[in-house]
């Protein structure tokens, strides 16, 4: 496993925890004493870091390459029911959005999300998981399907951005965000947005409008990363933390400005550390809030969708 910079207290009381095995296993030395000390300084010092994560460390852990990405919740969700579907019937198949059927315990859902890659040749593949124009349109149709044969939506989000590029721009990436949260304003079917990585910006919005929005714990959604606000404001990453601090995008802040509904709790270190236990948690809240969701008539879902939204950001003047 790799550790991040704050991380490192843990990765030497681990590194002297495999020394005594190593020991024992070499000697008739009985280290049981040493190894329990050892076991009780490793949560400890665990509870420590964890418990007083920075915004920034939150998105440091938001980014661990050990994290699961989008394929990992549907394989483990979904198992061997997921039926991956592609293409926008337009321009191609986008990599960084996927998007398919799959069962969740005999209840069936159309689930997207942004894929990234685990290394150098998938993530060039994935696009980094910064999905292009074609990629939100392929969303937007498996959505408009899933309309059609009163299947809910759920979506799981875990992105840098949308792509920035020219051939993007060329090709409307700013209309078919624009489309697409108009559009899930409107679709008569429950959706439940999961936050399970990064939320960046409007590659987040894209696939972000839903009747729930769910947060794993060192997660975070905001308009711009720490890197770039920093780059703005300060003309240099150097400001990073500074800036993830002020734009108040962990899961905490944005719970606290009623801008989610709910943050799963993460095994203590992040999701990497127990992914079954996030897998667990994260199904158990898609079926608990689908079943909330769905109890309400058709019109009553998309009205209060829309107030959900349209309340944010009022101007007090």
């Amino acid at each position: 496993m790799e550790f991040l910079d704050f991380e490192v207290p843990i990765k030497e009381i681990l590194d002297q925890i495999d020394k005594c095995k190593s020991i024992e296993n070499e000697s008739d030395v009985d280290i049981t004493k040493t190894y329990n000390l050892l076991q009780k300084k490793l949560v400890e010092t665990k509870k420590d870091i964890y418990g007083n994560l920075s915004a920034w460390q939150r998105v440091q852990l938001s980014r661990h390459p050990n994290r699961p990405y989008t394929l990992d919740y549907i394989k483990n969700i979904c198992g061997d029911s997921f039926l991956e579907l592609h293409g926008d019937r337009n321009v191609s198949d986008d990599k960084a959005m996927i998007g398919g059927l799959g069962k969740i315990d005999n209840q069936s859902f159309m689930i997207i999300g942004t894929q990234k890659g685990y290394n150098t040749k998938t993530r060039q593949f994935r696009n980094f998981g910064m999905a292009k124009p074609e990629g939100y349109r392929k969303a937007l149709r498996l959505m408009r399907q899933a309309e059609k044969f009163n299947i809910p939506i759920v979506t799981l989000i875990d992105t840098p951005g949308a792509y920035p590029g020219q051939d993007a721009e060329e090709r409307g990436q700013g209309e078919a965000i624009a489309r697409n949260i108009y559009e899930m304003m409107n679709i008569k079917v429950p959706i439940i947005n999961i936050i399970i990585g990064e939320g960046a910006s409007g590659g987040a919005l894209g696939i972000g409008v839903g009747d729930k929005i769910l947060m794993l714990e060192n997660t975070w959604y905001s308009v711009i990363s720490p890197e770039s606000c920093s780059s703005i404001l300060w003309r240099s990453w150097d400001h990073k933390e500074e800036a993830a601090e002020a734009l108040k995008l962990t899961a905490n802040d944005m719970l606290k400005n009623k801008l989610i509904d709910k943050i799963i709790n993460e095994p203590l270190g992040g999701a990497h550390y127990d992914p079954n236990e996030t897998f667990k948690s994260v199904k158990e809240n898609i079926l608990l809030f689908h079943k909330k969701i769905k109890s309400l008539s058709k019109n009553k879902m998309i009205n209060t969708r829309r107030k959900k939204f349209t309340k944010i950001g009022n101007f007090r003047g």
